[in-house]
């Protein structure tokens, strides 16, 4: 029982970097291969939203609650609006009569739950995906988009206006999100 106390303690101070002299360091094993960065629960964007902001809550719920920084009316019951917090300028949301059906990001984090976000490639997404996604276009022929469906929900990864890959990634329902794209906006 003793030495646990010690093993303990010296793999404790190993940690912080005020290890004894003849404590041994801890093995750790080094992957070979970096595979995409593995999502974290503060920086996951699934088809149920992200953090606090999940698809379906009332924009008039999460406005009191002091989770929504800015908002503005668009057209057809659309409101735009802006997360405060850790989310703050890293997701953009959508209201549409309002409840939330849409999350959108152009930045890295958040990450899908399979470890997807914003500057891979559709060919890595095509990787971690297999045959869940595949790519889209939209009904004009302008743009191409990597869509994975889960029940009525979805991750929309979109293109990048400068370079090849994707500049963006949404999530919510299909008929609010994958409409959009394939049709063009609400407005």
């Amino acid at each position: 029982m003793h030495r646990l106390v010690y093993v303990a303690v010296a793999t404790v101070l190993t940690l912080v970097g005020a290890a004894p002299a003849n404590a041994a360091p801890l093995p750790r094993s080094v992957p070979s291969v970096v595979a995409a960065q593995p999502p974290t629960t503060t920086a996951v964007m699934s088809v149920r939203g992200a953090g606090p902001y999940r698809i379906g809550a009332s924009l008039d719920r999460l406005t009191a609650a002091g989770l929504i920084d800015w908002s503005v009316a668009t057209c057809d019951g659309v409101v735009a609006a802006g997360a405060t917090g850790t989310w703050a300028g890293v997701i953009l949301l959508a209201f549409r009569h309002g409840r939330l059906v849409e999350v959108s990001t152009a930045t890295v984090p958040p990450y899908s739950p399979a470890g997807a976000g914003v500057g891979m490639t559709f060919a890595q997404l095509e990787t971690i995906y297999g045959p869940r996604g595949g790519l889209i276009s939209n009904d004009a022929g302008t743009a191409t988009a990597y869509l994975v469906r889960v029940g009525a929900r979805v991750e929309l990864f979109t293109g990048h206006p400068i370079r090849p890959g994707v500049g963006a990634f949404q999530v919510g329902p299909a008929s609010f999100v994958e409409r959009n794209f394939r049709q063009g906006g609400a407005c």
